[in-house]
């Protein structure tokens, strides 16, 4: 299983910025997705995850309300939609799957597939 993420950039905060991350290999279409970030010096962090099922999709406190993540299950594709930038959300971000198809956890241990990070930088 192999995951690509892209669409990271700069922004100002309140600004917006959308993620995707295409799931590709054998089974991709069975797997749920997780999106992490991490800075330097600080573990990795969840942000949210979604099964392919689409079943309650789950957001950290922090990004609860500003960020929608979805799917779209004939492109293979996660999307992580972020509004209401902060500062605080800089970071670089990574999508993954864990080894057991549609489901999701919101610790990065239980994810054994990951795709390179993206930067999301937002000016304050």
């Amino acid at each position: 299983v192999q995951l690509q993420a892209s669409g990271g950039g700069s922004v100002q905060a309140g600004g917006s910025l959308s993620l995707s991350c295409t799931v590709s290999g054998r089974r991709a279409s069975e797997y749920g997705v997780g999106w992490f970030r991490q800075v330097p010096r600080k573990e990795r962090e969840f942000v949210a995850a979604i099964k392919w099922s689409g079943d309650s999709p789950l957001y950290a406190d922090s990004v609860q309300d500003r960020f929608t993540i979805s799917r779209d299950t004939a492109k293979n594709t996660v999307f992580l939609r972020m509004d209401g930038l902060k500062p605080e959300d800089t970071a670089v971000y990574y999508c993954a799957a864990p080894q057991t198809t549609n489901t999701y956890y919101t610790s990065w241990r239980w994810y054994q597939y990951w795709g390179r990070g993206t930067q999301v930088t937002v000016r304050g």
